[in-house]
């Protein structure tokens, strides 16, 4: 069924495709090609991938563009959710690698966010209104009188 987003997406006229992905085609294949030169320069050891190159780059760029959980991501696509995250991580590291594609850093995202908040305290002093220490209406009753 994968296989069947990517080749339904890659049929799509350049302006759906851009309105899906958030990128052109043409962008769409330097970024797959990108991935599969780092994909052949890497050692083949372990278990093989459960995605291609092309369908690891399209959840990369659901993600970006939808903004969806891992969670939902992992069930679409029929993987665990630490699969999709690690991919998304690769994704994104090999990109910023690439001379080609510049991603914004997250001191840029985290700079965007800072808020700030002014709080204004007034400190100045103000007498308490306390009764006199030696005053009859203060005092209840006498101590002397308690048993």
């Amino acid at each position: 069924m994968e296989q069947d987003r990517l080749t339904r997406l890659l049929k799509m006229n350049r302006e759906q495709f851009r309105r899906r992905t958030g990128v052109y085609p043409e962008t769409f294949a330097e970024m797959e090609e990108v991935l599969t030169l780092r994909e052949g320069r890497k050692k083949k050891s372990g278990r093989p991938a459960a995605l291609s190159v092309g369908e690891q780059l399209l959840m990369t760029l659901e993600f970006w563009r939808e903004y969806r959980t891992f969670a939902h991501l992992a069930d679409d696509w029929g993987v665990h959710e630490t699969t999709v995250h690690r991919t998304v991580e690769r994704v994104e590291a090999a990109l910023i690698a690439s001379a080609q594609f510049q991603m914004p850093k997250k001191r840029v995202f985290q700079e965007a966010q800072l808020v700030y908040s002014i709080v204004a305290v007034d400190a100045s002093e103000v007498p308490c209104e306390r009764p006199k220490k030696n005053s009859a209406a203060g005092t209840a009753g006498r101590k002397n009188v308690i048993p």
